[in-house]
């Protein structure tokens, strides 16, 4: 049964940092792009960030840029994203995705595969 896992989230203090991690069981990575997505209840999903299939392109959106890292390593079928300098409004669900390439950024829309999530939590 394919499946995207997420962990790595929790409960931090602003300005702290998390790494998330997205693991692929049932099938291999090293075909799609990777998105992060945060979703809040009752709402709709939201990127944060992409990265193509062989890491050649990553995207960002505003509020991700200069704060978060998406990385990957397709040998351990294995998609990051490294928070730092996290915030309050910075806490959601998020939530890990495929798709065939992500050139033009993490448009939910465009992702068709999508695991369950991880909680976090920017609170003092």
């Amino acid at each position: 049964q394919p499946q995207l896992v997420e962990s790595g989230g929790g409960l931090v203090q602003p300005g702290g940092s998390l790494r998330l991690s997205c693991v692929a069981s049932g099938f291999s990575l090293d075909s799609y792009a990777i998105g992060w997505f945060r979703q809040a209840p009752g709402k709709g999903r939201d990127g944060v960030a992409c990265i193509t299939n062989d890491s050649g392109r990553r995207v960002y959106t505003d509020a991700a840029k200069g704060r978060f890292t998406i990385s990957r390593d397709n040998a351990k079928n294995t998609v990051w994203l490294q928070m730092n300098s996290l915030k309050p409004e910075d806490t959601d669900v998020y939530v890990c995705a495929t798709a065939p390439n992500c050139y033009d950024g993490p448009y939910a829309d465009e992702f068709d595969f999508w695991g369950q999530g991880t909680q976090v939590t920017v609170s003092s």
